[in-house]
């Protein structure tokens, strides 16, 4: 089994910061990428930000510049660091890693932290 656990969301005035975490345990092969995704009512579930097996970031648009994704791979474990805060960025944010399984790319969702950021 795999599995992934969010944590670090909470409410945060506009302006501010929180910093995510999401450890990854269970049967872990060979990891392709992990990631945050992000979803808000009435809205369609969107990549924050997700980091490769080399390294390689990628952002939204909404979010460059104010958000840093980071791994520690000794531990697993992916970040999140969300700084300058606006009321948009209010959401279920859910971690996710895609493994190599046995050859074939697998996903993993968490269930998600939410994030408030109040006016």
């Amino acid at each position: 089994q795999v599995q992934l656990v969010e944590s670090g969301g909470g409410l945060v005035q506009a302006g501010g910061s929180l910093r995510l975490s999401c450890a990854v345990s269970g049967s872990i092969f060979s990891i392709n990428a992990m990631g945050w995704y992000r979803q808000a009512p009435g809205k369609q579930r969107e990549l924050v930000a997700d980091i490769t097996s080399g390294g390689r970031t990628n952002y939204a648009d909404s979010v460059k510049g104010r958000f840093t994704i980071s791994r520690d791979n000794a531990k697993n474990t992916v970040y999140l660091q969300m700084n300058s805060l606006n009321p948009e960025d209010t959401a279920a944010y859910l971690c996710n890693v895609q493994l190599m399984v046995g050859g074939v790319k697998v996903n993993y969702w968490g269930q998600g932290t939410q994030v408030t950021v109040s006016s």
